[in-house]
């Protein structure tokens, strides 16, 4: 749940609703994807479907600002783990 504290950190210092629904979105998809996954190591489903989603839309941003903090990383971040959760 760290990405949850950071994305009330972020909502706190930037203002953003939207913000702050979208990271708990994608924050209660991966927690729901990791039990998933605990459960059965097969069933990523769920997790690569967040970590696609994320990747994408964050993709599209550093598209469009340039900025690698915190668009780039993240979508760095989420292509990792979808790569990490799909090869296994």
């Amino acid at each position: 749940m760290d990405c949850s504290f950071f994305n009330t950190l972020g909502v706190y210092l930037a203002g953003s609703i939207v913000s702050l629904a979208a990271g708990l979105t994608f924050g209660v998809l991966a927690a729901y994807g990791a039990l998933r996954v605990s459960n059965n190591p097969r069933d990523i489903k769920i997790s690569l479907i967040a970590a696609g989603t994320l990747s994408v839309i964050m993709g599209l941003r550093y598209n469009r600002s340039r900025k690698v903090m915190p668009a780039g990383l993240l979508a760095l971040i989420r292509i990792s783990s979808g790569i990490k959760n799909f090869s296994f």
